[in-house]
């Protein structure tokens, strides 16, 4: 589950934007608002626009903990995936260690002042999600650990600000999931305050209505877990559309949205962005092109034999564990049900053996495990 950390350390991050304190960042609503601009321009690929925030934010607050933190968010898309780059992994772990160190002397080593502690929380997520994406699972807990007590704390605050909904729904549904799919870690979450997956679903949900700064993530990851973990494609799409209309540039939104789209069964719908798709021929996204035509070919036009090379294509082509390992998954099964179909139940069942290697997605690994 490559998305968990990822998604501890957003929700990481935009806690420390909307908790109440005294701070005179927090309680200036005009930085705020250029905070939430700025991400708006990250989100779209403006990069020099979101630079060009971040210098008046330095300006305003120098060497201030924030900077660093939106320095490497921004990093973070316009080098995405930035774990293939070690140059600027190294370069993005540094600001991260920046962070620290310029929380450190603001306010003190260990300080329990909570601005402190919650910046702390910020740059130990972005370690904590670099670790995840190298798969140290054990490391990447433990930085998560470090952020907890803080993290817990926000449970408390989601009637204080809107913003909390986000976070808190975030830990309430994945402190519970994470565990049952990583038995590895299970040891270790015994120390962490029990969560409640429904009500986490429900929290993200009013993030996507009452958030400002949180709405675009709680999008994200609600199309996702609704996608991944509880098999509710409908449900996903209310959020991965919101997306696509908000960001029609980006990329990962518009794959996810077109997925969903499919998933739907609204394939008229989905050549909008399977236009982009097929224009984007760089890094991990021709995987998602090739695996969405051949579910088109497939369930739309019913052509088997079409659907069979795209699917093919769409394994002979590289994929990211990030974002596109389960596109591996859905091609390993659309091509068993091609091989069934064709009266070659060994041959599907050794698609179906393939798929349940990538696959995460519940609704894939059921039909796999189903099979006879």
């Amino acid at each position: 589950m490559k998305f968990t950390f990822r998604i501890l350390s957003f929700a990481i991050l935009f806690l420390f934007i909307a908790k109440p304190s005294k701070a005179q960042l927090l309680n200036d609503q005009a930085s705020l608002k250029l905070i939430q601009k700025g991400l708006d321009h990250i989100y779209s690929y403006e990069y020099a626009e979101a630079q060009g925030i971040l210098s008046q934010i330095e300006k305003k607050y120098p060497n201030h903990p924030v900077s660093y933190i939106l320095d490497s968010f921004i990093m973070y898309w316009q080098y995405l995936p930035i774990k293939d780059n070690p140059a600027k992994s190294k370069e993005y772990v540094g600001k991260l260690n920046a962070c620290i160190e310029a929380i450190d002397k603001k306010y003190g080593k260990n300080s329990t002042n909570p601005e402190a502690v919650f910046y702390t929380i910020v740059a130990r997520g972005y370690i904590a999600m670099m670790y995840n994406y190298k798969g140290e699972l054990l490391s990447a807990a433990g930085e998560a650990k470090k952020a907890y007590n803080a993290l817990v704390t926000s449970l408390k605050l989601t009637d204080k600000n809107p913003e909390f909904y986000f976070t808190s729904g975030m830990y309430n549904y994945y402190v519970e999931l994470y565990p049952e799919d990583h038995a590895i870690v299970k040891p270790l979450m015994i120390f962490f305050k029990n969560g409640d997956k429904a009500l986490g679903l429900k929290q993200v949900d009013i993030a996507t209505r009452s958030g400002i700064i949180t709405k675009a993530e709680a999008c994200f990851y609600l199309s996702h877990i609704y996608l991944e973990h509880e098999s509710n494609f409908a449900k996903a799409l209310t959020y991965s559309q919101k997306l696509a209309d908000w960001y029609p540039e980006n990329h990962i939104f518009n794959m996810v949205n077109t997925e969903t789209l499919l998933l739907n069964g609204r394939f008229d719908d989905a050549e909008k962005g399977m236009i982009k798709l097929k224009n984007n021929n760089k890094g991990f996204y021709p995987i998602a092109y090739h695996t969405f035509q051949g579910i088109i070919q497939e369930k739309s036009v019913k052509n088997d034999s079409a659907a069979q090379k795209e699917y093919l294509a769409a394994l002979r082509t590289p994929h990211d564990d990030q974002y596109t390992r389960e596109y591996y998954a859905m091609s390993y099964t659309g091509l068993a049900r091609i091989a069934n179909r064709a009266g070659n139940k060994s041959k599907a069942k050794e698609y179906y053996k393939k798929a349940l290697e990538k696959a995460e997605y519940k609704s894939i690994i059921k039909e796999a495990k189903a099979f006879k």
